[in-house]
């Protein structure tokens, strides 16, 4: 049996055997079989997280989501970037024939076959997307989510050499290659933190020989990394926030609130002009945002209704009351769920599924409402400085 892309370590006692694969090769997969089928050891670890283990063995189980739930747990925004994630693997695989983790299928059946403990390795996806999420910036959020929202609906095929490099690379750094080298601090969460991750759970695998199933990529800082002990509970936390948002959230409704409430006092006509200024710019930007996402009239006016007040409420989203509505008299069905996968691939697709129509009603209420918070915001203190 060929070692290319094995190593081989001795640490605490325990034989640790790392699997280096491409997760687009097809042959990564023959070799992890034969590798465990060989060594069959007491354990065999394989880079996945709890969610991205019941993606493979049960499916997608689109049907099972709760929309609203979804929406009111904030997480419009990642079941967006599973989708888009969803969409690059189907583009990849009706290319080049390939399914995308089949080496992580072969290391799960393996290792039932050999009676091996399966350790699921990589942390939670959320986790890491969350500790991206609050790390880039507004700026960078706005380029991320516009990369992700492109890289659904593009055509552009992938050549072969972005395949070549691809067969080194995490699936999720694939996805987020260009964007990490725009934002280099982004390494340390999407790469860093995981060998650390990845390290002490193959570490604390039981047995005395272990089977690691990872992308190339990882090798060589778990080598590194295997040599320390790191804290998993610590590397599972979410980033605190920022106390700067909270801060701004509340001091940009007191300040204007206190300038209309002042203008008012002093000079009604202006007052009334700063308070029909704010409405007409939150609500309508926030209605044009949820009409650029072809949400129902009735979410579109929730939209124009809910943003100059939930601007004024840093608890509040317009886009969640945009998106209940939409949910409401558009509500997904088990095909919409069911279709997902594939609907996320087209444009058409897009425009006709339900989920996507909520997640993108959510999404662009906000970025309409926050646009128009800034907006507004500056026009109320145009007025107040023209009626000192």
């Amino acid at each position: 049996m060929s070692e290319e892309n094995i190593s081989r370590l001795e640490i605490d006692g325990k034989e640790i055997i790392l699997i280096g694969t491409a997760h687009v090769s097809k042959n990564s997969a023959e070799q992890v079989k034969a590798v465990i089928e060989a060594e069959n050891p007491d354990s065999v670890c394989v880079e996945l997280d709890e969610q991205r283990y019941k993606s493979i063995t049960e499916g997608n189980k689109w049907k099972e989501t709760d929309i609203f739930k979804v929406i009111k747990e904030k997480k419009s925004t990642l079941l967006l970037m599973n989708l888009a994630i969803s969409s690059f693997q189907k583009r990849m695989a009706s290319q080049f024939g390939i399914n995308p983790g089949q080496e992580m299928i072969q290391g799960i059946e393996s290792a039932k076959e050999v009676n091996a403990d399966l350790v699921l390795a990589d942390r939670n996806i959320q986790t890491t997307f969350s500790r991206i999420w609050r790390g880039i910036g507004l700026k960078g959020k706005a380029m991320l989510l516009t990369q992700v929202i492109a890289g659904i609906f593009t055509k552009e095929t992938i050549s072969e050499d972005d395949l070549e490099k691809m067969k080194t690379q995490d699936m999720i750094d694939s996805m987020l290659q260009e964007f990490t080298e725009s934002f280099p601090k982004l390494k340390k969460p999407l790469i860093d933190e995981r060998d650390q991750y990845l390290a002490q759970k193959i570490k604390e695998a039981p047995g005395d020989k272990i089977v690691a199933v990872l992308g190339a990529a990882h090798v060589p800082g778990i080598k590194e990394q295997i040599k320390q002990d790191h804290d998993i509970k610590e590397l599972s936390k979410l980033p605190p926030k920022s106390k700067i948002p909270k801060m701004i959230g509340w001091s940009i409704p007191i300040f204007i609130l206190a300038l209309i409430v002042y203008t008012f006092m002093t000079n009604s006509a202006a007052g009334i002009e700063q308070i029909i200024s704010w409405i007409l710019w939150n609500g309508t930007l926030s209605a044009l945002g949820t009409l650029v996402a072809f949400g129902h009239p009735l979410a579109v006016l929730t939209a124009f209704i809910a943003a100059p007040i939930t601007s004024l409420e840093p608890f509040l989203a317009a886009g969640w009351f945009a998106g209940f509505v939409q949910a409401y008299f558009r509500r997904p069905n088990v095909r919409d769920f069911e279709n997902l996968s594939e609907d996320v691939h087209s444009f058409k697709g897009f425009w006709n599924n339900k989920v996507t129509r909520v997640l993108l009603v959510v999404i662009f209420a906000n970025i309409g409402s926050s646009i128009g918070t800034f907006i507004g915001g500056a026009d109320v203190i145009r007025v107040f400085l023209e009626h000192l």
